[in-house]
Order: structure tokens, then C-alpha cells, then sequence
């Protein structure tokens, strides 16, 4: 890594080794996204003996999952579930992972020649630290003067200009944010191990892989393009992931409080379809989560402030998960109201309060109403638009189109790539780990009859093996 800090590359770099831990290489399996799905889909096909790459674009593994803070319907700590899996892909023997890594392209070559292979074009950004040296103990984070807003903690807490992201990230790597560092050089004072790299640039690899799996998740559609909701200017309106931030044992403030003052907010409000079944926003589709996660939130907040009012505006409950429907009805049994109507608009009030103007569809009209907090239940949208990347369709809603979505869901239109999670669409947790073991399941049975082929192209039966290829890549 220092070395290619200080040495620009004419061409891309050549990866080569390998495949483990010790070295990259020329792999069997290319996974795009580190988040849940990418994490699941690599460990099943390394269990099966497949060497994997893991490409992420943040400066860590586990994707928007880890910052979570419970997961419904069974409320368990989402990191108790992300961490291990995180740990193992990282001590796997078959898997390298590469963070802060952008895909330039994805490219099939050579197709004549018993199928080809893929190779990916990548630009790993620079961490300014050299990651082989680093060691992870946080004394250039403790040193550091400068302090900025921190996204991981959804903008309510500051995080220093050079920090290891969050406290079970991996790679367990400092990086320096240069748009915020004033070259001060106490960060490469303290660093026991001489780590920091203010010179490093960003260094092109190259990889090459027989088959791969997008798992690139999704992004949040966001507040600001909403105008009736305030365009993100109103105080004490929040997203869901930020709400998840507050919730978490380890958040910004280790309690629930209002933004703008840190009062314990009384009356907290929920509104739902903010982000999805919204012609305006080009998002007609239902993102599917929303509900379930903003029944999670409110049962959580009713545990940890009890005393307060929680209402959940609804234009229909789409509880259609297994136990779903009882988490609901547990959650009206808790004293959570839900109030049947569509919002439209959000005023600020003196105080830091916010007017719900609403109609409520139950026949009672128009009516407002004030709370401390506003929560909007935002859809998903694409995390990843492959554009001139990557030659694979994409459906209507912009998603990863699927070939076969009832019964090869994770099957794309190019031969040897594979797609899970919800870059294929709005997906909950449970059908995202489901739907990442069907794609794992899908490219080793690609990789398998690719194998088969290539050992028995001279004899009687490679028409046969070939078929299997073409069954494989097409379903």
C-alpha cells in the first residue's frame, strides 16, 4: 500500500496471488457490496471452497445492517448478527476484502474461450494510512484537533478528521478525511508504527473473476427532495436511520433526545410513504420495510420513553412477513396510535415543535397537529446505478432487473453475474440472507458446471456439461 501511495500508476494494476487472506488473486467469484447480502452470499461460497473478493466503497464492511440498532420482528441487536459475520469474512482463508474500493467496470472477456471471464476495473480511494501498518489503536483519532459532524451517527455527534469509522468496523483501519485535515501532523507524530500517508493516491487494480454477485444494497431517498416536508431544513424532522442512531446503545447521545436542544421529546410522530408510492418522487413502487421498521422504532421508544406519546401515520400496514402481523398488533396493544391518513405538509412551530397537517381518511378531514419529534419513514432507492460500468438490465424502478424474479430471483440477463439483496429491489433482512444463499447456491453451481466443462471438453460428454453452463447462467 505505501508503495503504490508513492509510485503512480501508468495502467491499472494487475492483481495477482493467491486469493486468501496472504495475497489477491484471480478469483472464482467477484461479490460487489460488503453489506449483509454480499457478506452472506461470499462466506456460502468460500465454505464451499471458492475464493472471493469482497469490493466495498465505505471504509468498512457490513453495510447498512451494522447500524441498526435492533431488527424486527424479533428484536435482536442487528451488530450481534452483522459482527460475527463480519469476523468470519474477515478471517476467511478464501476471502480478501477490499474497502474504500469504487468499480469502474465490470466487463466480460474472452467469451469464446469456454465462457471467458469478468474483470473488474477498480480505484481504491487512499485512507492516507497505510493499512499494513496500521494497528488500529486510535492514538492519531485521540490526537487529532479537528472535529466534524459524523455521519455513521447520523450528523448529531462529532467524529475527528482522521477516526477508525466505528468501534466494531472491518478493518479496524484509521482513515483520514482530507477534506477536513489541516495538516497539523499530530496524527503522524503519535502513530506508533509511522502509518500516516498525507501523499497516498488513489491506486487502479484490476481483477479478474469467473463469475460475479452484485450485492449493492440500497440508499435512502432523501429528505430534501421532499417540499412539503421541509426540504431537511426543519429541525426536529429526522429520517429512519437517524432515528436508528438515536435508538442504538452506542449512539450519539446514549439516550433519546431532540436534536435541535436535547429535550426528551413528549409526543413523537411517525410518517409513513415519505419516500415511496410517491409519483412526484419518481417512486411508485412500496419500498416494503417502511412499516415494519417504523412499528420497530415506536415499540422501542415506548421501552425507552415511556411516558411519551407515539403516533404513526399510515396511508395502509403492509405487515406481510412471518409474525409480522403480530408484531403489529403488539404494538397497538403497547398503546401506539395509529391514525389512518396522508400528510401533507410539515411547519416548524415555536418551541422546536412540528405541525402535522394531515387528512385523515377515516372521515374526520383535515386536521394538524403538533409533536417534538417527526420521524419520516423514507423508501429505498438503488444504492448502485451500473450505467456504463456494467452491461446488466435494469427494471423499471431502477433496480437490478431479474431474469426470473419468482423463481431465480437472483438471476441477471448477463451470463455469470448474479445479483441479491435489495439491489434487486425493496427487501427486508430475512429475505435479503435468504435471497444472498440462493445467489451463492446459483454461482457455485455456475462455477461447478464451468469446472465440469473445462475438464471434460475432449470427451463424449461436454455437450452435456455445456448445457449445464447455459442452465446455470440462464435458469
Amino acid at each position: 500500500m505505501d508503495s503504490a501511495a508513492h509510485s503512480p500508476q501508468d495502467s491499472p494494476q494487475v492483481v495477482t496471488g493467491t486469493g486468501g487472506t496472504g495475497g489477491m488473486g484471480v478469483f472464482d467469484a467477484l461479490v460487489i457490496g460488503g453489506g449483509i447480502a454480499g457478506l452472506q452470499t461470499a462466506l456460502d461460497l468460500a465454505d464451499q471452497g471458492y475464493s472471493c473478493a469482497v469490493v466495498e466503497k465505505d471504509a468498512s464492511i457490513g453495510g447498512a445492517m451494522i447500524r441498526l440498532s435492533k431488527v424486527f420482528p424479533t428484536l435482536d441487536c442487528a451488530s450481534c448478527i452483522t459482527t460475527p459475520k463480519m469476523a468470519a469474512a474477515a478471517h476467511h482463508e478464501k476471502i480478501t476484502l477490499l474497502t474504500c474500493c469504487d468499480v469502474d467496470r465490470l466487463e466480460r472477456v474472452n467469451a469464446d474461450e469456454d465462457g471467458g471471464s469478468l474483470v473488474a476495473t477498480l480505484t481504491q480511494r487512499p485512507r492516507h494510512v497505510d493499512i499494513e501498518a496500521c494497528i488500529g489503536c486510535r492514538k492519531c483519532e485521540y490526537a487529532c484537533p479537528v472535529l466534524t459532524p459524523d455521519a455513521e451517527q447520523g450528523g448529531f455527534s462529532g467524529r475527528k478528521a482522521i477516526r477508525i469509522p466505528f468501534s466494531n468496523a472491518i478493518p479496524q483501519k484509521a482513515v483520514l478525511d482530507v477534506e477536513h485535515c489541516m495538516l497539523c501532523g499530530k496524527c503522524a507524530e503519535v502513530c506508533p508504527t509511522q502509518a500516516i500517508r498525507y501523499d497516498q493516491k488513489p491506486e487502479q487494480l484490476r481483477l479478474e473473476a469467473r463469475a460475479a454477485v452484485l450485492a449493492t444494497g440500497f440508499r435512502l431517498s432523501p429528505v430534501a427532495d421532499k417540499r412539503q416536508y421541509g426540504l431537511g431544513a426543519i429541525p426536529n424532522v429526522i429520517d429512519s436511520l437517524q432515528m436508528e442512531r438515536l435508538l442504538a446503545p452506542h449512539g450519539p447521545y446514549g439516550r433519546v433526545l431532540r436534536p435541535s436542544d436535547g429535550m426528551i421529546p413528549d409526543s413523537i410522530a411517525y410518517v409513513q410513504c415519505a419516500g415511496s408510492r410517491d409519483a412526484s418522487m419518481g417512486v411508485g413502487y412500496c419500498s416494503r420495510v417502511c412499516c415494519m421498521y417504523a412499528i420497530k422504532q415506536a415499540m422501542l421508544l415506548s421501552g425507552s420513553l415511556p411516558l411519551a406519546d407515539i403516533t404513526i401515520y399510515y396511508m395502509d400496514i403492509r405487515a406481510f412477513g412471518k409474525n409480522y402481523e403480530q408484531f403489529y398488533q403488539n404494538a397497538k396493544a403497547m398503546g401506539i396510535e395509529f391514525v389512518k391518513a396522508k400528510v401533507a405538509s410539515l411547519d416548524p412551530t415555536e418551541g422546536g415543535a412540528v405541525t402535522v397537517h394531515y387528512e385523515d381518511q377515516t372521515g374526520a378531514g383535515v386536521a394538524t397537529r403538533e409533536h417534538d419529534l417527526v420521524v419520516l419513514s423514507m423508501g429505498m432507492l438503488p444504492g448502485w446505478q451500473p450505467g456504463q460500468v456494467c452491461p446488466v438490465a435494469i427494471a423499471a424502478d431502477g433496480f437490478i432487473d431479474t431474469v426470473a424474479p419468482k423463481t431465480l430471483p437472483s438471476l441477471t440477463a448477463m451470463p455469470g453475474v448474479f445479483v441479491a439483496g435489495a439491489a434487486a429491489g425493496p427487501k427486508d433482512i430475512v429475505d435479503t440472507i435468504t435471497e444472498a444463499g440462493g445467489a451463492a447456491m446459483q454461482a457455485a453451481k455456475y462455477l461447478a458446471a464451468r469446472a465440469a466443462n473445462a475438464g471434460l471438453a475432449r470427451t463424449p460428454q461436454a455437450r452435456t456439461e455445456k448445457a449445464s453452463i447455459q442452465e446455470a447462467s440462464h435458469g
